[in-house]
This record gives structure tokens, C-alpha cells and sequence, in this order.
């Protein structure tokens, strides 16, 4: 296959050297008088002088980034029309998320994985701890806020300009740079419902002269804590009052144990928390809406002229970010293998017990605290030769996080709590609450520690090959080389299987990368501009891939133009996934073989988070995609545009697990499966309490979306009462499949979405309004609980529409104060009600989509001096 892309990839360079061979001349030289400033935008490395290229791109601009109040990059990016399922942040941390403190942004839905980020057009290093075990991203949360020039966003299929990932499309951040002067911002808020405060503070600082600069830049951010307590309706995972469903746990406190081979509840069990044979609990309460934060960063960029055509630059970056998880106490049942002995002083049994469900509650709720450190060196040269632009690089990445948990924070050991049974110490009936001495005799602390590194280099060079009629045949063409690696190691005592109930990720793993790509650019037509560009990326682990594209630029009159761009993409199999060791998460469902009709009396009837371990697979193979979008652009007046843009993308070969439901289907009915594994049935039983479900990933998975995007931009002058700017930005997902079953409209999958901004400015007055709208989608994708996906079969009740409205006034005081005071969420709304997928959603509304925290007003003090 590898010869055959080689193949492939010379056959379109020879053809595109016929094209460029029957230009006429070489390019001339540029007189002093003609000389225009030109500029590579993001989806091409060629420099042009008209910011519509090709490719669809939204720019977010510093101004932007100002009006819209967030103080990080998570909350900006979540409300992208673009932005879809798979888009992830801090909010609802739990012991059960394997990336916890970080936050990352899946555009068109297709997985953060899928969505190539960039700082300043290059890679950075991912994050060491990957999210749902094997998927890795780039953590947002380490680049700080203060630091950004502008994001542009890429809504097109771009492996044949940046290689893998870059399958869904590209975010990239442009850092400030050539800053003089020194410009001061400090800002707080705070919400009007749950306890909740945000603090900022940045510093940005440039000193240069016309062959130099030096830009710093400091940044801080902190949040308080929400939790789920504070939060009422939204904080309980008992929803039945409400319209949901009552997903309180089996694993309660007090519990439920094993005598004479039937499972009996404890006698100490109150009323309200009794369900057949089982004492449920409510574990909402004791989680995180969203977890304290903490981050700090610094960003040194400099250059300096060497001669009139070279240029030296460098950049130095590091960031500090803290952060908090956890859930409730430890949950134990089976599995754990503990008993209680008959002669044990509060057995009220009188005789030898399995403990079949409990909950350490008196031992504390779990929290880990969260430590990430990130550090990038980038050093280049860039410069002129004979109207060419080349630039070249290296660069040094590294990302470490740490998560640690310690005695007081409810880390229970199944065998020392063993030991304090036997020893009649530690008293697991009538829910009491245990000595602190032997709280901190069954407790044990933790460290979970990750590490990712990556080094580069790059080459590149761009300009004008030769004239034909139509203009200048222009070309880019350059060459990468990457090695990176990254671990992710849990504390011992989960791979012995001493802490229960809480997710663990091994993995290991490294590899190198070259990339060589040609990108050409052919005025076929005055007004028609063609692009081609092709590259080849060969990985040491999987081999070698070879990705086209073809792009058009027709301007038939000066108000209208037209887009059209093919190419087909490449994901490699991430880090995590090659390198996957023994790794564990739990779903929530209910266990039907031994549970066929609902029964409140039959424990088996319990939804329960059982475990599934998985194992990674050396030899996965590349996902493949293809992309395409047609567009146009209407300049209706100077004042007011339109755009509008179809799109596509198709991702075959993907990455995934075997679906959870077929697995149980084919194998949980045998109980004596190695797949699903059973522990030995009860006297009367055919079938035993799951003990675990083993799974891995193969390229099994495939997945298509259609849509429009559209934008329009308006500027409205009222003579002597300023000046108003309104922006719209649209999506309609027409159409999302995976794996054969139609997401489109289904759960996490809106079909509209939109913001709208309307910008009024009157001398050193100015005041600017948000809208963002999320459309309403089809609830609960597992209608029965049974952990089979059965939204096709079944109709459920439609989770609300929402719009949301920001407000933002600001006034400069003079040349060098700027105020500002706003409020987020202006009418306080609450999310729409969701019984959720009974899993991660649990509480009511769909946590990655939603924020509960309510109205948040805020002010800040701008300075420059």
C-alpha cells in the first residue's frame, strides 16, 4: 500500500509539473512600487494577498476574544457552531474521567482526536493523560488567554497540508508578537447562584526597535469550586421527581450482603433508600460541577534581524495549571472479595457474610488533586531570497501531569480494610460512622503520573516558480521531521487491584515521523485560482500515507466569488492506543440476562457501573478520510457579506472499541465466557454477578456528517450615534452516521446551532450583546438502560432548544484605562432538562454541552503605559 501512495504522490507531482512547464516565463522580480503585503493564511503555506482562500476560515480576533468575557480558551471554543460532540472541559471531573483538568474541542463532532490544534501553525505536545482512555488532543487549558493574537478555525479536511488529525479541521492559535509598550489587565466575577468566582490577571510587555522585539507574556487565571450539592435538582442522580430516571447507586451505605447464598439488605437500611433487596445511594451530591482551578503562564517571543534578509526568532513557553477531581466515597460489591466473619462484634447475621454492595462513606469522598506542566523552545531562521520566503525550526516539547490523592481523601485499600474487618475494628453494617484511627488504617495514597515529549523540526519554502497569462504560478514545498513519545503510569496499587471502583489507564509508547509536502497554486483564469498540494507522512510504527488536495477560487464579479476543495485526510493511531496497557472504565447499565423485566425486588434489576478492561492492539492501522465543501461569497455592499458553505466528511477505518452492546449481546449470556466474565452464580442462579467485560480496539468504526455553515457580517454607521457591527455564524448538521445508525438530531447531536453579535461603539463608549443558540435534540440514546444504543428503535422525549445572552459594556476612562463590566448568561438560564445517557450524564442535563453555573457578571481594568 505504501509503494502504491509513492506511486501515487509522483504521478501528481509530474503531472503538476506538465501544468507549471507550459507557463511562459519565470516570474519577474517585483518593483519597489508594486510590492503588496502578503500573507500565509491557515489551511495554505503559499502567501497571498487576499485573506479568501480556497478553504473556509473563521477568524476569532483579539477584539473578539475581549467581547466575549471568557477567561479561557475551553469556554470560548465550546460555543462554536462548529464545535460538536466530543468537545470536552473540566466541568463534572470525576475519579472515573481518565483526563481530568484538561479541556479540549471536537469540531463537526468527530472527537477532539480528530481536530488538529496548532500554536503559530505548528504542533505542540498532547496531553500524557488521554481522554476515554485511548484518545489523545491537545489540552487548551495550557495555553493561556492573554497570550492569543487571534484563532483561526479551518472548517475543511487539511492532512494534505498538516498531516494527521487534521480531519474534521484546524484551530489555530496565533500568539502575540512585535508588542511595544506594557498593557495591564486584572478582572473578577462571580455567579449569582452557586458559590462560584473567577480571577484574572495578565500582563503583556514588549520593548523593540526596527530590527528587534521582545514580547512577555504573564498570565493568570483562577475558579473557584461548584459542587454538586449546590446545585439542587441538578446535583442529584435521583432525577424520577423531575421526568428522568432514579440512578442512584446499588453500592450504598449501609449495603447489602451475601447469607446463606441470598442476597439480604442490611437491616440498618433506611426507608427511603430501600429497593427490593438493595440500599441504594445518592452519589450526586458528593461530585464536582466544575472543580477548582488554578493556572499560570509565561511566553517569551523574540526576533531579531540578522541581515536585511534574515531573520533569527525564538519562543519560550510554560505554563502551571492545577486542578481538582473526585466523586463520592469508594464503591464496592463483589468483585472486591470481602467478607465479614460470623464472629464479628456487630454481625448481626451471627454468621459468616459476603459483602455483595457498600460504600466507604465514612472513609471520606474521593478527590484527586491535578498538576499539569507544559514547556515549548522553539528556535528559527526565516528570510527572503530572490522574492522566495523560506523559514525553518526546531522545536522542544514536553507536557508531565500528576494525580495524586492522599489518606484524607477517601482512597480506600480492599486489603486493609480486610484486615479491620477480621480485626472487628471497622464495622461495615448500619451505615455508622468508624474511628478516625481506623479510617486511617484502611485508607492509602496515590499518584498517577503522565509524561509526553515531543521534538521537531521544519523546513519550508514559498513563492512565485514562473508567470503564465492569468498571473504567477506560486509553490510551497517543505519537509518535517517529529519524534514523540508518552506514558501514562497508575500507582501499583490499582494494577494489583487493591483500589476498586475507580478507572486506571497504563500505557506506553514511541515513535517517529518525516512528512515531505508540495502545495501549488495555478491562476487558471484571471479570476480563477486553482490549488493542488499533496504530502506524505511515514510513521515508524505503521508506515507511510499519502494525502492530496484540489481546491478552486473563482471571482466571476467583484461581489461574488466561489469555493470548492477535495481532499482526503489521515488520522494516525494515537500514542495511547498502541502503546495501551491493562486499562479499566466502568458503564453504568443494567445486566438484562439476569435482569429480562424491571423488578425492584431482583438485585440484578440495579443499574450498576460495571467494569470493562481493556488492552491495546500494535497492530492498528490509519483512519482514512475524505472531505469536500463548496461555498460562495456574496459582498453585497462594502457594509454587508454573506457566505455560505456545504460541506462533508467521511471517516473510515476509525479507531474505536467494539461496540459495548454487541459484546454484551454475544457474550454475557454464557457464564462461562472469557469475554464477559461472571463471577460463580448463587445457589438458584444460571448466571453470576459480572465480574468484568474485556474489550480492545480495532478499526472497526466509520462515520459521515453533512452540513451547511453560514456567515454574514454588517456594519451599520448612525452618523452621530456611533456605529453598529452585527455577525452571524450557522450550522445545520443535515446529516451525522456512525457505524451505520443516524445520529442526526439524536442525542448531543443538535442540528442548529448558531451565535449572533451585534457591537455598538460611540467615541470611548461601546457596548456588544452574544447570542448563542443550541437546538434541541432527541433525549436518552439508551432507552432501556441496557447499554445498548437503541435510538433507532425507540422514540424519547426532545431535550429544549436554549439560547443564551452575554452582555459587555466598556468605556475608555482615557488613552490608557479601559473598563469594562459584563454579565454571562444575562437571564440566568438553567440547562434544558435531560434524563441523560445513564452514564456520563447523570444529573439531569448533558454536562459537556451545558454549563450549570448560571448568570455570571464580571469586570475588569485594562492599563497601558
Amino acid at each position: 500500500m505504501n509503494n502504491n501512495k509513492i506511486i501515487q504522490l509522483s504521478r501528481c507531482a509530474i503531472a503538476v509539473g506538465a501544468v507549471l512547464l507550459s507557463g511562459q516565463s519565470f516570474a519577474q522580480q517585483a518593483q519597489d512600487g508594486d510590492d503588496v503585503e502578503r500573507i500565509a493564511i491557515t489551511g495554505s503555506h503559499i502567501k497571498r494577498t487576499d485573506l479568501e482562500g480556497p478553504s473556509p476560515v473563521t477568524i476569532i480576533s483579539r477584539d473578539d476574544i475581549d467581547k466575549s468575557g471568557f477567561d479561557n480558551l475551553q469556554q470560548l471554543l465550546e460555543r462554536l457552531p462548529a464545535a460538536g460532540s466530543g468537545t470536552f472541559s473540566t466541568r463534572g471531573n470525576s475519579q472515573d474521567s481518565t483526563a481530568n483538568g484538561a479541556a479540549a474541542v471536537s469540531l463537526r463532532g468527530f472527537g477532539a482526536d480528530a481536530t488538529l490544534v496548532l500554536i503559530n501553525g505548528r504542533r505542540v505536545a498532547s496531553s500524557p493523560f488521554a481522554e476515554g482512555i485511548v484518545n489523545s488532543f491537545v489540552d487548551i487549558n495550557s495555553i493561556p488567554m492573554a497570550a492569543i493574537e487571534r484563532i483561526d478555525i479551518l472548517k475543511d479536511g487539511a492532512s494534505a497540508i498538516y498531516g494527521s488529525d487534521a480531519v474534521a479541521g484546524v484551530v489555530n492559535i496565533i500568539l502575540r508578537k512585535d508588542f511595544t509598550g506594557t498593557d495591564v489587565t486584572a478582572g473578577f466575577g462571580g455567579t449569582t447562584g452557586p458559590n462560584y468566582d473567577e480571577k484574572t490577571f495578565s500582563t503583556v510587555w514588549g520593548t523593540g526597535d526596527d530590527k528587534s522585539n521582545a514580547t512577555l507574556i504573564l498570565d493568570y487565571f483562577s475558579n473557584s469550586q461548584i459542587d454538586n450539592y449546590e446545585l439542587g435538582r441538578f446535583g442529584t442522580s435521583n432525577q424520577a421527581p423531575y421526568g428522568g430516571q432514579d440512578l442512584r447507586s446499588s453500592r450504598g451505605y449501609p449495603g447489602r450482603f451475601v447469607v446463606d447464598g441470598v442476597v439480604t439488605i442490611d437491616p440498618g437500611c433506611p426507608v427511603d433508600q430501600r429497593a427490593g433487596a438493595t440500599c441504594v445511594y445518592d452519589y450526586g451530591p458528593s461530585s464536582i460541577a466544575v472543580p477548582e482551578a488554578e493556572r499560570m503562564g509565561a511566553i517569551l517571543s523574540m526576533n531579531r534581524d540578522v541581515n536585511d534578509s534574515v531573520e533569527l526568532f525564538a519562543e519560550i513557553a510554560a505554563q502551571h495549571n492545577t486542578s481538582a477531581a473526585g466523586g463520592a466515597a469508594t464503591p464496592l460489591d463483589e468483585g472486591a472479595g470481602l467478607t465479614v466473619p460470623g464472629t464479628h462484634p456487630n454481625n448481626p447475621f451471627g454468621q459468616d457474610v459476603e459483602i455483595s454492595r457498600y460504600r466507604t462513606v465514612d472513609a471520606g469522598n474521593r478527590r484527586w488533586d491535578i498538576t499539569s506542566d507544559t514547556l515549548r523552545v522553539l528556535a528559527g531562521l526565516r528570510g527572503n531570497i530572490n522574492n522566495w520566503d523560506w523559514e525553518t525550526a526546531v522545536q522542544k516539547g514536553r507536557s508531565a501531569s500528576s494525580q495524586t490523592g492522599d489518606k484524607s481523601q477517601g482512597w480506600v485499600r480492599t486489603d486493609f480494610l480486610q484486615q479491620e474487618i477480621n480485626a472487628g475494628r471497622y464495622n461495615p453494617f448500619g451505615g455508622v460512622q468508624n474511628p478516625q484511627s481506623v479510617i486511617d488504617a484502611i485508607t492509602t495514597s496515590l499518584v498517577r503520573r503522565g509524561k509526553s515529549h515531543m521534538t521537531s523540526a521544519d523546513a519550508r519554502i514559498s513563492g512565485e516558480l514562473f508567470d503564465v497569462s492569468h498571473g504567477a504560478v506560486s509553490l510551497a514545498a517543505g519537509v518535517e521531521y517529529r519524534k514523540e513519545d508518552a506514558t501514562d503510569t497508575p500507582d501499583d496499587q490499582f494494577q494489583r487491584g487493591l483500589i476498586f471502583g475507580t478507572e486506571s489507564v497504563s500505557a506506553a509508547a514511541s515513535r517517529s515521523q518525516k512528512a515531505a509536502y508540495v502545495e501549488i497554486s495555478v491562476p487558471l483564469l484571471e479570476n480563477l485560482e486553482m490549488q493542488l498540494a499533496e504530502r506524505y507522512d511515514h510513521y515508524s510504527d505503521f508506515g507511510g500515507t499519502a494525502n492530496p488536495k484540489v481546491a478552486f477560487h473563482f471571482t466571476p464579479t467583484d461581489e461574488w466569488s466561489l469555493r470548492a476543495s477535495w481532499s482526503q485526510g489521515f488520522r494516525a493511531p494515537s500514542l495511547a492506543q498502541v502503546g495501551l496497557g491493562p486499562s479499566q472504565e466502568s458503564q453504568f447499565f443494567v445486566d438484562t440476562f439476569r435482569c429480562p423485566t424491571p423488578d425492584a425486588s431482583n438485585p440484578a434489576c440495579a443499574s450498576t457501573d460495571y467494569t470493562i478492561v481493556f488492552a491495546g492492539n500494535p497492530n492498528l492501522e490509519a483512519e482514512e478520510s475524505e472531505s469536500w465543501n463548496v461555498g460562495a461569497i456574496w459582498q453585497v455592499t462594502e457594509d454587508l457579506d454573506f457566505s455560505l458553505d456545504v460541506w462533508s466528511i467521511t471517516q473510515d477505518n476509525k479507531i474505536d472499541e467494539v461496540p459495548f452492546g454487541d459484546v454484551y449481546a454475544a457474550e454475557c449470556g454464557n457464564q462461562n465466557s472469557t469475554i464477559c466474565v461472571r463471577r460463580a452464580p448463587l445457589p438458584g442462579q444460571t448466571l453470576g454477578e459480572l465480574d468484568r467485560i474485556n474489550n480492545t480496539f480495532f478499526n472497526v468504526s466509520s462515520q459521515e456528517a453533512d452540513g451547511i455553515d453560514l456567515s454574514s457580517r454588517y456594519k451599520m454607521d448612525l452618523d452621530g450615534m456611533g456605529k453598529l457591527k452585527f455577525n452571524l455564524e450557522y450550522t445545520y448538521l443535515s446529516n451525522f452516521e456512525k457505524d451505520g445508525q443516524d445520529y442526526t438530531g439524536e442525542y448531543r447531536y443538535p442540528q442548529h446551532r448558531w451565535t449572533g453579535t451585534a457591537d455598538w461603539t460611540l467615541n470611548d463608549w461601546g457596548v456588544s450583546t452574544v447570542l448563542s443558540y443550541i437546538g434541541e435534540f432527541e433525549d436518552t440514546p439508551d432507552i432501556d438502560f441496557d447499554g445498548t444504543l437503541d435510538f433507532e428503535e425507540n422514540k424519547s422525549r426532545m431535550i429544549k432548544a436554549q439560547v443564551l445572552v452575554d452582555v459587555q459594556g466598556y468605556y475608555n476612562l482615557n488613552e490608557q484605562t479601559k473598563l469594562t463590566i459584563g454579565i454571562n448568561n444575562l437571564f440566568d438560564k438553567e440547562p434544558p432538562f435531560a434524563i441523560g445517557d445513564g452514564d456520563g450524564d447523570l444529573y439531569g442535563y448533558v454536562t459537556s454541552m451545558y454549563n450549570p453555573r448560571g448568570q455570571y457578571i464580571y469586570g475588569k481594568v485594562n492599563y497601558k503605559f
